[in-house]
């Protein structure tokens, strides 16, 4: 299917590597002009190559933390009219909520919902007077099924889906799509970050606890970061313009919900 964004210009914050790579990648294979970003210049680069000789796109690094003003600033001054804008960042690390500083907090509702906001804040009108606009925000699951020593990332996921539920809806009739994409367990370097403490504290191998977590997945796998990059590609295409709003949730069936 041809999706209808070549040409087009995407920014993709968090894309070095996982989940925003995959969309990154995705949206150059169609054709589409891509902003990478990323705190890690030398790696960003060395990643904006290889989407380059993969799709043959063109595609440009902007090296710099999107949380902060000089960051947003950097990206918008290479791609200032974006029609697609794809929302990522870390989440705040596993920690029991009675251990969370007020500033720890903060940081993780600016990182994870002030951010984004922020970013479509200054694309959105632009892309309204133009006739066409696609924002993907990449949530979590958490959001649907809040996980333990996540409490502030699911918070914080969870407003910024709230807080866009009624702005999406302003902006439909311009061709302006908002939609959430809400990740189970993908094979990124945030996931598998994890199983070396949590086998330490089992006495158990790295390996087992990965093949522990895959088994509880209906799936029987984690999922790739190149399959979620394509739900989002699609989301940004030129016939996703009637679903706005709304959450997708990508998990290999692990939230045993029927709505």
């Amino acid at each position: 299917m041809d999706l209808g964004i070549a040409g087009r210009t995407a920014i993709v914050c968090a894309s070095s590597k996982g989940l925003g790579r995959g969309c990154a990648e995705a949206l150059a294979a169609e054709g589409a002009r891509v902003v990478i970003n990323g705190r890690d210049a030398a790696r960003l680069e060395t990643v904006a190559e290889e989407i380059r000789r993969m799709t043959g796109a063109e595609v440009i690094a902007v090296a710099g933390d999107v949380a902060t003003a000089a960051g947003q600033d950097a990206l918008l001054a290479a791609a200032p009219s974006p029609d697609i804008l794809v929302n990522n960042n870390a989440g705040p690390p596993r920690k029991d909520f009675r251990e969370l500083s007020r500033d720890a907090m903060l940081a993780g509702v600016v990182a994870n919902m002030v951010t984004p906001i922020e970013l479509i804040q200054r694309v959105i009108d632009g892309m309204a007077e133009r006739g066409f606009g696609r924002i993907v925000n990449i949530t979590s699951a958490s959001v649907k099924a809040p996980i333990v020593g996540l409490d502030l990332s699911s918070g914080a996921r969870a407003g910024l889906t709230a807080f866009l539920a009624g702005v999406a809806r302003t902006v439909a009739d311009k061709n302006v799509t908002i939609n959430n994409v809400l990740p189970g367990m993908f094979d990124t370097d945030r996931l598998r970050g994890g199983f070396p403490a949590e086998a330490k504290l089992k006495g158990v191998t790295p390996e087992e606890v990965a093949n522990a977590r895959m088994a509880g997945v209906p799936a029987k796998r984690f999922g790739t970061p190149e399959e979620f990059g394509q739900l989002c590609a699609f989301l940004c295409s030129a016939q996703a313009g009637y679903l706005t709003g709304q959450n997708f949730l990508i998990d290999g069936g692990n939230f045993p919900g029927a709505f």
